[in-house]
């Protein structure tokens, strides 16, 4: 069953991507269904805490993960809702951000 292709404002689901996939390779459904599980798997390896902490997905898109410092607590910060109120401000751990960044090849398909 081929995936529509009408011009819906909705993304394609997982599903109607690979249906469309094996539609334009010829492979079975279930193989390209095994080759994206298996992209996703290198993606988190990469990303995850042995990994190197980028990931360049196919030339379109860098999968980064930062560090976020810790945040030690602040007394008598302004309150941004409440102007002229002193309020303090708790400490906040450190966390690991992923941040997604364009690369060329998608800016310039995007344009």
């Amino acid at each position: 069953m081929a995936a529509k292709t009408t011009g819906s404002p909705k993304p394609p689901s997982k599903t109607e991507v690979v249906a469309n996939v094996a539609q334009a390779t010829g492979l079975s459904k279930k193989d390209v269904a095994a080759v994206l599980e298996a992209y996703a798997a290198e993606a988190t390896k990469s990303l995850g805490k042995k990994g190197p902490g980028v990931f360049a997905a196919l030339g379109l898109i860098k999968i980064e993960k930062k560090l976020v410092p810790a945040q030690k607590a602040q007394k008598g910060v302004p309150n941004p809702f409440k102007p002229g109120e002193l309020m303090d401000r708790p400490a906040k751990p450190a966390y690991q951000k992923v941040k997604v960044r364009a690369l060329k090849a998608l800016k310039d398909a995007v344009k």
